[in-house]
């Protein structure tokens, strides 16, 4: 996981032509780009062509890992721009090679009917360890791995994957309460850009558990997500992730999950599929 600043800093994008924009990357040991990551460039550079309005959806396949070495080039195509909705396709290059292809649609407020499904009843976050304490009898492993500091805070409802695969019986559901470690902007688009970096990394957990794997000893790579925004963020606050992994097959497994804010509203739905082509040795 990359720091706050550096996700920060990676969504700032560089305009280089007419709805073209540079996305930088930041290696890592395995030069592999995180696809949550490069999704939330995507949303970043198609926002950057509708002024005033919001994103409501995102869909996104990614068809190739990449080199974290070296940057993307992001390219918007204007599909439509309608009264009420505006349509953008995204392609994310490395030289010839496409990596990622995105349709993301932007949306006006609007006077309409207003309806949510309600938010599960959990424990306030503040009555949970962080999952640095949670996985403490894990510190040891992989180099220290499991309490690393990430750019989120996490609070587990459920087990985290690292203590599901010892149970005789997967959970059903990981429910989680997060947040960014560091403060943040309250610019809904920087914030929605964040909810899709956290939802194409944190639905593996929900994949990874019903596998009884974890991200150590479990090769995953995200092949597409979904994601529909229903109303802008307060990443201020702590953000509720209720989370299932409904199937696996054929080397892949589907996710989704229902994210709420702390006054029960339901923030946005994301659904994604990761493939497990091979076990790491």
């Amino acid at each position: 996981m990359l720091p706050l600043t550096d996700v920060l800093s990676t969504l700032d994008l560089t305009e280089s032509g007419d709805g073209m924009f540079v996305a930088e990357q930041r290696d890592n040991p395995s030069h592999h780009i995180v696809g949550g990551h490069i999704a939330a460039q995507a949303l970043m550079a198609a926002s950057r062509t509708v002024p005033g309005r919001l994103p409501h959806s995102l869909h996104v396949y990614l068809l190739r890992a990449g080199d974290a070495r070296y940057s993307v080039q992001m390219e918007v195509s204007t599909l439509r721009d309608g009264g009420s909705l505006s349509t953008r396709r995204v392609i994310g290059r490395q030289g010839e090679e496409v990596l990622l292809e995105a349709l993301v649609s932007f949306s006006v407020p609007m006077d309409a009917a207003d309806y949510q499904q309600p938010r599960p009843e959990v424990p306030d976050p503040e009555t949970l360890p962080p999952v640095e304490e949670q996985l403490q009898a894990f510190a040891d492993e992989a180099g220290g791995f499991w309490v690393r500091p990430q750019w989120i805070e996490r609070r587990y409802i459920d087990p985290p994957p690292r203590s599901a695969v010892d149970l005789p019986e997967p959970p059903e559901r990981t429910r989680m309460w997060w947040r960014p470690a560091e403060p943040v902007t309250d610019d809904p688009i920087v914030n929605s850009c964040l909810l899709t970096y956290f939802s194409g990394t944190s639905l593996l957990d929900s994949t990874l558990t019903m596998r009884r794997g974890t991200h150590v000893t479990t090769f995953s790579a995200l092949i597409d997500l979904a994601i529909w925004f229903h109303r802008p963020a307060d990443l201020t606050d702590w953000v509720l992730s209720d989370q299932v992994s409904p199937s696996g097959i054929n080397g892949r497994g589907l996710a989704s999950a229902t994210l709420y804010n702390r006054a029960g509203q339901l923030v946005c739905s994301t659904t994604q599929e990761m493939y497990f082509g091979r076990r790491r040795g």
